[in-house]
């Protein structure tokens, strides 16, 4: 079963402000950003249905359509399950999950259509759905696997209950959750234990906290991480950003970040570093964020 799943890159790149939510991309700028990234080796392309109020994977498809050849050079995920509020869908009601095998065969079919594209080759679950029905939806992914439609299948923001829940059902090729220095969870909350024990890797959105580490007012807890690792850049030399990613990297459970930034030299920065933290250093940083000495 775990010859199932997908090989990721060693970073992904976050499509979530490429378009209306963010930089607002023409045509030829994405054309550009995702040629590039591809010569870089970053060739995981991270989506979800919602992105752009509904339109940033037709923005990124358009690509596709007019260079079929780019999708064989790529690996897409995308994710579905939130019914958003939007003008692009105004039948929806309220903000909602929806885990239906009805909701999940239309996003895919939407998805498919947008990314110009004959299959997703990894689907996740966007957010954990209090009404899902861990059967039904096996049932339907094992469906759209079957049609070619989809060739992983994972989720996001679970729990680990939720995710036993589901991945007794089906294999599960990730959970990707928020992690960074200044959001510990997985770390404590059985997230990268589970993770690593079924040998599955993480990827994580917001690796670097939304850029609160960055900001000009920062809290005392910021204050304190920045402190360190600007400390530990000297010695390592190299930018704070890329010292967070080798932080978040070195779990053993080998997270793969996805990157948020609209900005190709980042990803090129990030993709040609090779920090390696000491174990030593991993816990200063940690220590800084949890404001006191280990136990």
């Amino acid at each position: 079963m775990q010859n199932d799943l997908p090989k990721f890159s060693d970073k992904i790149v976050g499509t979530m402000r490429l378009g209306q939510w963010g930089a607002k991309m023409n045509s030829a700028a994405y054309d550009k950003f995702i040629r590039r990234c591809i010569e870089i080796g970053c060739i995981d392309f991270d989506h979800a249905d919602i992105y752009g109020d509904y339109t940033t994977e037709s923005e990124f498809g358009q690509i596709l359509k007019k260079d079929p050849s780019l999708r064989k050079k790529m690996q897409i995920t995308t994710k579905c399950g939130i019914r958003m509020l939007s003008e692009n869908r105004p039948h929806h009601a309220i903000k909602s999950y929806d885990t239906s095998p009805q909701h999940i065969v239309e996003s895919v079919e939407n998805s498919l259509k947008n990314l110009s594209t004959d299959y997703i080759d990894i689907l996740l679950i966007h957010r954990p759905d209090i009404l899902l029905n861990a059967d039904e939806v096996a049932e339907t992914i094992m469906t759209l696997k079957g049609s070619g439609k989809v060739l992983h299948f994972g989720v996001s923001n679970f729990t680990t209950s939720q995710y036993d829940l589901l991945n007794d059902r089906i294999l599960l090729c990730t959970n990707q959750v928020e992690a960074s220095v200044l959001h510990l969870d997985p770390f404590h909350d059985g997230t990268f234990d589970q993770l690593q024990k079924l040998k599955i890797q993480p990827t994580i959105w917001s690796p670097f906290a939304g850029g609160k580490l960055f900001a000009k007012e920062k809290t005392e807890r910021a204050t304190r991480i920045f402190d360190m690792a600007n400390g530990l850049c000297e010695k390592y030399d190299c930018d704070i950003d890329v010292l967070l990613l080798a932080w978040l990297k070195k779990h053993p459970s080998h997270p793969v970040p996805v990157l948020g930034t609209t900005k190709i030299e980042r990803i090129e920065k990030y993709m040609n570093a090779k920090i390696k933290l000491s174990r030593e250093d991993w816990y200063k940083l940690y220590v800084a964020s949890i404001g006191k000495k280990v136990a």
